[in-house]
Order: C-alpha cells, then structure tokens, then sequence
C-alpha cells in the first residue's frame, strides 16, 4: 500500500464518527476558499490554485515548497490538494523516510503516468531532516516532472535545502496567523457540526486568552478549544469561563491589551524597573509582556532607548549589549527570544546608571531651539573648495594631531554658547574615568568653570 497520509479508511471513519478525529483534523479546509489566512497565495492563477487544476494551459502546475511556522497550514494546503485534484496524491515524512522509499515513489510515479496517464504529487513533510543526498535523490523526478513537489518545512529553506532543489521549485513564505484569522477559524469550529455543533460557546475574554495561548498556530487553537470544551461539558456547563480554560491549557489569563494601557503601563514599568536596578521587577514586567504575546521588537527598542537614557557612559556596553538583542530576537523570534531579552533586561537593570547623555543633548537642544546658535568660528569652516581662504575659512585652526597631548586649545562653539558645559558626567561605574578625562580636557582648551559658564 502507497504511503498515503489521507486514507479513505480514515475518511470512512471520520464520516462515521467525526468525534474519533481531532478537532484540528476535523475542521481542516476542503478547498483552497476555506483555506485561513495566507490570501496572498490564493490569488487566481497562483501555483497552489494550478495544482488544484484551477488554472488551464500548456505550462503545467510547478512544484512548491512551503516555508512557514508551525501551524500556520503547510500540512491543511497539502490536504486540501488532496482532495481536490484528481492525481494521485502520495505522502512522505522526512522524519521517517529514506532514499529507499523516494525511490519507490518516483518508480511508482513513473509507472502510473506511463500506464494510466496519471500524475503524482508527492507532499514531503520536514524536507529540512532530510540529508543531502536524500534530497538529491528527488532532483530527477521533480526535473522531469515525474512527480510535482509539495515539500513543507519550519527551516529556513536557504539553509536546509540543496540549491538545485531549491531552484527546481517555487519558493512559498507562509505567515503567522492573525488574531482576526483564528478569530474566525474558532467561531467556525465552534458552531458547525464537523466542529463542535454549537454545545458550548467562548465568552471574550476566553477567547482573548486562547487567542494568546495560540500564539499565531491554528492547531494549538483549535487544540486547546477543544480540550476546554470538553472539560466545561464535563462540568454540565455550556460556556467555556476563562477560569476553566486556564485550567485547561496550564497557563493564567494575563491582563494585558496589547492596544490600551496595559501595553503601555506595563512598558513603563519595564524601563522604571531597569532604571531602578530592581532586576527581579524588570524580569516580572518583562515575563508578562511575553506571556500576553507583546511584539518582541518593541520590547527590544524599548531596552535600547533604556541604555542610552539611563545608563550612558557609566556602562558602555549597555548599548551595545541593548542592539544585539534586539537583532537576535529579529532573527530568531519568540518562544527563543525570551531568552535574549532577559539577558539584555538584566544586564541593564544591574549596571551603573546614568542620565547625562540624556541631560546632555536635552539642554544642547534647548539652546538651539531658544536661538543660541550663531555663525560657525571661521576657522573651522570648510577651507577646501576654491576661494575658501579668502574668506577667511579654515584660517589659524591649528591641527589636534600636531600638538602635544593632541588636544589644540581654540575655539570651538559659536560665541553664543562658547563656554556652556553641556555634559556633566557622574562617578558612578565607567563614567568616573569620563568625569576625570573631561575636567582636563576642558582646562587644556581653557574653559574650566562651572556648569552653566
């Protein structure tokens, strides 16, 4: 027997009994129409419509691969291709399949299209666990066409698919499913039959942290509605609370509306938290805004506006340590970047804090803005183009590098602000060093004094 991942047996048995399948299963999409979320691959004319025999003419259906988080429909976009072609459909995991049993495939392949006329369209699941010589072993059968090519995977495929694979097929980026998309995927599975018929209903703010728990996957959703239906029928009751659905997925409700106040009273309780080195708070703040489903990359500029603001110079490191999790967690992305992001938010909660970079620009700026500019001293214009000198530009400014010391004691501000001491470094942490440079360099250029001078 062909290995065959939809077996009528199986669809026998759903129709008979659908209770015996998952929810998941039961309410996968029977057309591409049906299909949740991923609208820009369902376009007219697009490969996945050609494999489902929707578009006509001499170009034949392209083999794909499907490249996306997990339940975001690799596997349901295979189903459905499943049941609405009228080629003979074969299955394959990476996971437990060989060269052996693609070579069988392909024979198979190859024999149906010589004697039946019939074509075959192979789904490979996790084509990223296949080795390189595995995926070699395809190359032949999807050149010629002996078998369209449904290949999904969670890997980026740029380094987990050969290039000659890679290049022999359409690339499709499947993305996270939207609140709006699962929003509508449960009350669907919620009030039609091959669902759950209607016995319970999802009050809103369940449903709120369902849609949390989910965290973009289809099949967690519909996984944990159906466990919470099930244990509120247990209870003779027909809502699903949100005290039962927290019981029932392991994880509390978190009060946290990611376009209201939470999401900004949280926030600054983060930064607060961070400036007032209480790293066991910042971990609390920055826990819950993971646990709500917060935006990683809002957490991560949130941290780098904090290393400059409060940390500055009396650790240089703040910042860059700041940027570098806010790149990783691009690249990688939650449940992983939870790590990242506790690393950055403890090591700015426990370093040496310091306001001046922010006190500095913010009274530089006030001046600018209060009209305290002024011309450029001459001697610091740009004396290179033709006829520079003659107006006096870049004349006497005598050269850092040929002094000792490299410090040249001119003048370098507009008059209407020479003297003003903008930065006024603390003693706390790295800054002390700072605070011992700026006093002499001052005294070199002949402007010691008090702030404000």
């Amino acid at each position: 027997m062909e290995p065959d991942l939809f077996t009528a047996a199986a669809e026998e048995r759903q129709e008979k009994d659908p209770s015996s399948s998952p929810l998941a299963v039961r309410m996968r999409p029977r057309t591409l129409d049906e299909v949740v979320g991923q609208q820009h691959l369902l376009k007219p004319g697009s490969p996945l419509r050609r494999l489902v025999g929707e578009s006509g003419g001499p170009a034949g259906p392209s083999s794909v691969i499907l490249w996306g988080p997990p339940g975001t429909g690799k596997t349901t976009l295979a189903y459905v291709v499943s049941r609405a072609t009228d080629k003979r459909f074969v299955e394959l995991s990476a996971i437990t399949a060989g060269v052996k049993e693609v070579r069988a495939v392909i024979e198979g392949a190859r024999r149906a299209a010589g004697g039946f006329g019939k074509e075959t369209v192979l789904f490979l699941d996790e084509i990223h666990r296949f080795s390189k010589a595995q995926q070699d072993s395809l190359l032949p059968a999807v050149e010629n066409r002996w078998v369209t090519l449904i290949a999904a995977t969670t890997e980026n495929p740029y380094f987990s698919v050969i290039s000659p694979l890679l290049s022999r097929s359409l690339l499709l980026t499947l993305e996270s499913l939207t609140d709006d998309d699962l929003k509508g995927l449960l009350r669907r599975a919620l009030g039609e039959e091959r669902g759950l018929g209607g016995a319970v209903v999802l009050p809103g703010d369940a449903e709120a942290h369902l849609l949390r728990v989910a965290g973009g996957d289809a099949r967690r959703a519909l996984t944990a509605l159906e466990a919470a239906a099930g244990a509120a029928l247990d209870k003779g009751e027909k809502e699903i609370s949100l005290t039962t659905l927290e019981e029932t997925v392991d994880r509390a409700a978190v009060k946290y509306d990611r376009d209201g106040d939470q999401h900004y009273d949280v926030a600054s309780a983060l930064i607060k938290s961070i400036r007032g080195s209480d790293v066991d708070a910042a971990l609390h703040y920055l826990a819950r805004m993971i646990e709500a489903g917060e935006d990683p990359r809002f957490i991560a500029r949130r941290l780098m506006i904090s290393a400059s603001e409060d940390i500055g110079l009396a650790d240089p490191t703040a910042l860059p340590t700041a940027v570098a999790a806010a790149q990783a967690v691009a690249m990688i992305g939650f449940p992983e970047a939870a790590l990242t992001l506790s690393h950055a938010t403890i090591a700015l909660a426990l370093a040496p804090k310091s306001n001046t970079a922010t006190t500095a620009i913010g009274a530089a700026l006030a001046d600018v803005r209060a009209g305290l500019a002024g011309p450029v001293p001459a001697h610091l214009r740009d004396g290179h183009y033709k006829g520079a000198a003659k107006l006096g530009h870049a004349q006497g400014y005598v050269y850092p590098h040929d002094v000792p010391g490299g410090i040249a004691a001119q003048q370098y501000a507009p008059d209407a602000v020479h003297g003003k001491r903008y930065y006024e470094p603390t003693r706390y942490g790295a800054e002390a060093r700072y605070a011992d440079v700026v006093e002499r360099v001052r005294e070199r250029l002949g402007r010691p004094g008090s702030p404000g001078d």
